[in-house]
């Protein structure tokens, strides 16, 4: 059986575009708005969602079956917690500039909906691999998001890219403050979010036909 086509496979693949966290399912909207203003704080950022997000639903799969259905929303916040404190950590240690700036936001990775509803939606009743492929595809569809808007913020509203500037902002580029502010955020997800229901909805209708 190819990769495509297992159960793995299709979770990864449809979260990347189809169900995609973001857009599609609008989960995650906090730090979308929040941290899109540099490309390396997002790519920062979603690395580290990517790496609890995968694990947490790997871990929540494994231990599925010992995990009382009582408890199981703490069990899965406790696993969650672990895994997001390596990364603050790994972050604080390695990256002491990025993290004054997204600091706040990794420790809300915890209560992110995003990987809340990976662990209960689809690692609480799938095996271990499937599920971690099902929680590295939504953290990457996250990622793709992210980094699509904080291109396009970085750029505009700065006049650099990770950080560098670039040639035109000192010839002929002005930059668009309202990028680097609350409402450019807005605007970037609400077009990222246009443009690919749009795509979806068409392919969906073509496929219909």
């Amino acid at each position: 059986m190819s990769f495509a086509k297992s159960a793995g496979g299709k979770a990864f693949l449809v979260n990347l575009w189809r169900e995609n966290p973001v857009f599609r399912q609008v989960l995650g909207i906090c730090s979308t708005l929040a941290v899109t203003n540099l490309v390396k704080n997002t790519f920062i950022m979603c690395m580290g969602l990517v790496f609890a997000t995968a694990l947490s639903s790997w871990t929540v799969s494994l231990l599925r079956a010992y995990i009382p259905r009582q408890v199981r929303m703490m069990v899965q916040v406790l696993i969650i917690a672990a895994y997001v404190i390596v990364v603050d950590t790994a972050i604080r240690a390695y990256a002491p500039e990025v993290h004054k700036f997204i600091g706040p936001y990794v420790g809300l990775i915890i209560t992110n909906c995003i990987i809340m509803g990976r662990c209960e939606a689809f690692a609480s009743t799938n095996p271990p691999w499937a599920s971690l492929w099902d929680g590295l595809g939504a953290g990457l569809g996250y990622t793709f998001v992210l980094l699509s808007i904080s291109v396009v913020r970085e750029v505009l509203g700065f006049g650099t890219f990770w950080g560098y500037a670039l040639p035109a902002r000192d010839l002929w580029f002005h930059q668009w403050t309202i990028m680097v502010m609350p409402p450019g955020a807005f605007f970037m997800l609400a077009l990222v979010a246009w443009f690919a229901n749009a795509r979806v909805l068409a392919k969906q209708k073509g496929a219909a036909k």
